[in-house]
């Protein structure tokens, strides 16, 4: 998985964590409709953030099962990834 989480991923994740078949095309059409709208539950979407968990090794934001459309799941995930990304390029100094 890249450091920025692309619909084509998250649609692979509603199948594979909650068992829903996703176009990611209609995703990007639709990104602002909620994920109900979608057919996915709050149980499916933790199911996702759990994955996604698993996969980076960290915990995900505590809003992201929260979130309420695709756009703003993305969103909220891409931004904790570039955080994290930027704190393991953060090279710690002694003060030497």
């Amino acid at each position: 998985m890249t450091a920025q989480l692309t619909l084509n991923e998250l649609a692979a994740l509603m199948k594979s964590a909650a068992g829903l078949t996703v176009d990611p095309k209609d995703l990007a059409n639709r990104a602002d409709m909620s994920f109900a709208e979608f057919g996915l539950d709050s149980l499916g979407l933790l199911g996702i953030v759990g994955e996604l968990e698993n996969r980076h090794g960290r915990p995900m934001p505590t809003d992201a099962e929260r979130c309420k459309t695709p756009r703003d799941f993305l969103a909220l995930v891409n931004t904790n990834n570039d955080r994290a990304n930027a704190d393991k390029a953060t090279v710690p100094t002694t003060g030497a």
